[in-house]
């Protein structure tokens, strides 16, 4: 059977987090239409008769930035692949213009001494389309597919694809027994990244990426019910006002979308103590 790692990697909102769960079938990464979604680089894996293949989502690539997060978030990726990887999934969004975060993504994945597959997402939308803008990239690369992660449009191909590259091997995994195909996230930080992804859905534009989610416990009471209590980290007092909403709305409905989608997901009743707390910093908790 075919093995192997393999790794995304690409700008921010490519598309990377939304492939990885069309692929898997299943929510694994989050997503949002804001940058800086994707965290920390998450496994999943994807088994079928021809073998098994793991994902590795990475965080968006960013240009040369102060900020604390972004440089963060482009350390974890170059260390992502400077591991046991056997392919690389490089993102391009053709419907945006080619910038100093792609030449930046360029300049990693050229280090890289694995095949790499170039895959043009959102093939979907036809204008704008800057794709001429990366014509002269198709060249360095082993293949280049074209596909809409969103709409599941070649998927199968870009699968058949992975798979001709990985080497013959035993599985990486064992999945026997496996609940989620997240593979380096316990139940706890599938919670947080959950909240966090409603947290951006309902704030928007009114908060910047000034916050992180701490889930402290998941239990499950004697009538069934899943009790979870969880924080909201943010860095200011004027931020916290803005997460909790007035007369506590907006974490209400930051709590209600969470429980919907977790009490559909498990087939049980779910009850969520959210709090929100101010800590300046809670990015040096990121890992």
């Amino acid at each position: 059977m075919k093995c192997g790692i393999v790794a995304l990697i690409g700008r921010p909102n490519t598309g990377k987090s939304t492939l990885v769960n069309n692929l898997i079938g299943q929510k694994v990464s989050i997503t949002s239409p804001k940058p800086q979604t994707t965290r920390f680089p998450i496994q999943a894996v994807y088994e079928d008769d021809r073998g098994q293949i793991v994902f590795v989502d990475t965080p968006g690539v960013y240009a040369e930035s102060g900020n604390p997060l972004a440089k963060k978030l482009n350390t974890s990726v170059e260390s992502e692949l400077s591991k046991n990887i056997s392919l690389i999934l490089y993102l391009i969004d053709h419907t945006r213009e080619r910038d100093l975060e792609e030449n930046r993504v360029l300049g990693i994945v050229r280090k890289a001494q694995v095949p790499k597959i170039m895959v043009i997402n959102k093939t979907d939308i036809k204008k704008p389309t800057h794709i001429i803008q990366y014509e002269f990239m198709k060249e360095e690369f082993s293949e280049v597919i074209e596909i809409s992660a969103l709409m599941h449009k070649n998927l199968n191909i870009l699968l058949t694809k992975i798979f001709s590259y990985l080497p013959e091997g035993d599985p990486l995994v064992e999945t026997k027994g496996m609940a989620h195909p997240g593979i380096n996230m316990d139940s706890k930080l599938f919670v947080s990244e959950l909240i966090r992804e409603k947290a951006y859905l309902f704030l928007r534009k009114e908060v910047p990426y000034t916050l992180t989610v701490v889930t402290d416990e998941i239990t499950e009471r004697p009538n069934g019910t899943l009790y979870i209590r969880a924080r909201i980290l943010t860095s200011d007092d004027r931020y916290k006002k803005m997460i909790i909403g007035d007369n506590g709305y907006m974490i209400k409905e930051i709590g209600m979308a969470t429980r919907k989608e977790m009490e559909t997901s498990t087939q049980k009743k779910v009850f969520i103590d959210l709090t929100v707390e101010t800590d300046p910093h809670w990015i040096e908790y990121l890992n």
